[in-house]
């Protein structure tokens, strides 16, 4: 049984965890309330916010590579060279994209001479993505989350 690989997909999935968790205690906070299921639901599977997720369960994963196959392996040198993919596109990326679309639901909603169909008149979905901050948290709680599972694998 290879507990090096085992240990990398639970460093990944404790990340996702630990960060989508961050996100709800915050979400609770904010609202003062209790939250519904769905709510409670939404809050997982949301994407932007603090912590970043992303950066937060590949950072983790990456981690314990290095510890695991050595920071000189081929295996750590892929995953950071994937983890500094998904962290870019998150914060560059998906960030202007999201930003984008907040302007263009403002634009549609506020054109008095709309002659869009009423397709093309529903508001987009807003796909966040995460700010530098939200990384460098989602990043010291990886590299902590990998560390911690490296020691026990």
């Amino acid at each position: 049984m290879d507990t090096q690989g085992i240990g990398g997909v639970i460093a990944f999935l404790v990340g996702w965890l630990v960060a989508q968790t961050g996100k709800l205690i915050g979400e609770m906070m904010a609202q003062k309330r209790p939250l519904s299921k769905q709510e409670i639901i939404d809050c997982y599977f949301k994407s932007g916010g603090m912590p970043s997720g992303h950066t937060t369960s590949f950072v983790a994963v990456t981690t314990f590579m290095g510890m695991q196959y050595g920071f000189l392996s081929g295996i750590f040198a892929l995953a950071v060279a994937t983890t500094i993919i998904i962290v870019y596109d998150s914060v560059n990326v998906r960030h202007a994209v999201g930003e984008q679309g907040k302007v263009l639901n403002k634009l549609v909603a506020s054109s008095t001479t709309n002659k869009l169909t009423k397709k093309e008149q529903r508001e987009l979905r807003i796909v966040e993505g995460h700010t530098v901050p939200q990384v460098v948290a989602g990043f010291a709680l990886g590299i902590t989350i990998g560390v911690i599972l490296g020691l026990v694998f």
